[in-house]
Parts: structure tokens; C-alpha cells; sequence
């Protein structure tokens, strides 16, 4: 069975929230310490893991998806899982730490808007 774009996006979506939730759990875990950040290896790993998933899997949102619900700079998103990826041993601890307590929690609360946007929109075709 084929699934509709909405769908595909909707699935998408629920992954991103997902990671962004790891994140909150890895803060949890670690402290919401800049300095633990930047001294615990596991910690900077665990994170910008989240934060790469999360930018990978927005290649993968439709491009009308992306002009529709653009509230959102998705390809400064993918930009910054390009550096994550690449430049990993240089990935700024301060970006990171920044990205996550100023990005993530606004980026999860948008794709549970999107989410409930999109099942309406599915439910409407039925």
C-alpha cells in the first residue's frame, strides 16, 4: 500500500519530535551544565547525534511540505547537520549547547502543529 505525501511527512515528523525528546532525556541524564557539555565526550556525542538525525531526516520532507509549513528555516536545519556530519571534530560546543536550548523544544513543538495540520488534511480526503 502506497502512503500519501502527508503521511510519509507525518511519519518524518514524529522521528524529528522523537530526537528532539532524546535530547531533553540526554539533559536529564547529563545536567543542564554548559561545562558538562563541553567535558563529557558522551554527552556532546549523545546530543549531536540528535541534532544530525534531525537534520538528515528533513532531507527527506517534501519540498511541498517544506514551502507550506516554512515557519521553520528547515535548510539552516540541514545546514546544520552538514556540519555535525563533516566537521564533527570541530562542531562548536557553544552551537551545540545554543541549538539545543534555544532550537529543539520550538522545533518539536512545530512538528506536533505540523503533525495535527497534516492528519486533518489526511482525514479530510478520506
Amino acid at each position: 500500500m502506497k502512503i500519501s505525501p502527508s503521511q510519509r511527512n507525518i511519519t518524518i515528523l514524529k522521528k524529528i519530535a522523537q530526537y528532539c525528546d532524546q535530547k531533553d532525556e540526554a539533559i536529564s541524564h547529563f545536567g543542564k551544565s554548559y561545562e558538562t557539555l563541553h567535558e563529557n565526550a558522551v554527552y556532546k556525542n549523545a546530543t549531536a547525534m540528535c541534532v544530525l538525525q534531525i537534520g538528515e531526516l528533513t532531507t527527506h520532507l517534501t519540498e511541498d511540505f517544506r514551502k507550506t509549513f516554512s515557519n521553520m528555516p528547515w535548510q539552516k536545519i540541514k545546514d546544520m547537520r552538514n556540519i555535525a556530519a563533516h566537521h564533527y571534530g570541530q562542531f562548536d560546543d557553544q552551537i551545540l549547547w545554543d541549538t539545543m536550548g534555544n532550537d529543539i523544544s520550538p522545533l518539536r513543538d512545530y512538528c506536533h502543529e505540523c503533525i495535527a495540520a497534516l492528519r486533518k488534511e489526511v482525514d479530510e480526503t478520506k
